[in-house]
């Protein structure tokens, strides 16, 4: 899969996924930092990448104000280790493989889908 690491994703992450055999670009790092969200979101689009985010502004962009997008991850797991961040977005990736398109929360107890 492709995904885009917004800046404030949990760069601890970002080699076990590409250790698995995903395409993994990251905001500040491939591209600019500080970029706006709308540019953030506008990339992943047009790379047909994944976003993947603590962001939950994301969610106002792309539900309220239906800007395209390949998918939205808002990972919102408080004082979470590492380990167990990447437990659960791979869990995610596998049980909600048919609905990665669209706007996911992903908290400790669920996924909600919009």
């Amino acid at each position: 899969m492709k995904f885009l690491f917004d800046q404030n994703f949990d760069r601890r992450l970002l080699s076990p996924l590409l250790a698995v055999g995903h395409d993994v670009t990251v905001v500040s790092k491939d591209y600019a930092a500080g970029l706006p969200d709308r540019e953030v979101l506008a990339i992943a689009n047009a790379e047909g990448r994944i976003l993947l985010t603590n962001d939950r502004d994301f969610g106002e962009l792309a539900v309220d104000q239906q800007l395209p997008h390949s998918g939205i991850i808002y990972l919102r797991l408080r004082r979470t280790s590492a380990a167990t961040k990447l437990e659960r977005l791979l869990a995610v990736l596998t049980e909600f493989a048919d609905q990665l398109d669209r706007f996911l929360v992903v908290t400790e107890h669920e996924v909600r889908i919009r």
